[in-house]
């Protein structure tokens, strides 16, 4: 699957992911042009789980444009606006929701500084603690995190642990405005 971490402080939000790609058969893949994190618009992707659910949402989706008072209730933005288009384009891009498994995507979406953990059923979670994790190593990294470690280290230490996760780690930033 992949690690991705989220952390959410007052002035902003850092994003961080491995770059290890693998396929049902278990080759492993990795290259430079593959990011697990996507600027799209204002918002900054990040996806783990099925590639096509994650390429739909990370290349193909145009997400709404954030309003300045859409800014004023960020939660209430991403669950009215931003998942019906979410869903929508995955729909358009022939994904199916009918199928049955866990964990077939998950991905962590930032917006004006601000993360918001988004399951396979297009549901909207905040952590209180402005801790996030996704993916097969989610909670190693969620572990070292509460520890102490950076992002960096629990990257590293997921990357340990996990056989689908591994470096070069990719860390975006997004400010408050």
């Amino acid at each position: 699957m992949t690690t991705i971490i989220g952390i959410e402080k007052a002035d902003g939000c850092s994003l961080v992911a491995d770059s290890r790609v693998t396929d049902p058969a278990g080759r492993v893949f990795s290259h430079p042009a593959v990011s697990k994190i996507n600027k799209r618009g204002a918002l900054l992707v990040a996806g783990a789980g099925e590639v096509v659910a994650c390429d739909i949402a990370q290349h193909i989706w145009i997400p709404p444009v954030v309003t300045e008072k859409d800014k004023q209730d960020l939660y209430h933005f991403m669950i009215v606006k931003v998942m019906p288009s979410l869903r929508k384009c995955l729909l358009e891009n022939n994904y199916s929701f009918d199928e049955t498994g866990e964990n077939r995507f998950h991905f962590l979406i930032a917006v004006n500084g601000q993360i918001f953990d988004i399951d396979q059923d297009l549901a909207v979670s905040k952590s209180a603690d402005g801790i996030y994790a996704v993916g097969s190593g989610a909670d190693f990294a969620i572990g070292a995190l509460h520890a102490g470690a950076t992002p960096l280290e629990a990257m590293e230490i997921a990357a340990r642990v996990s056989a689908y996760t591994a470096p070069p780690f990719i860390q975006k930033n997004q400010k408050r405005s």
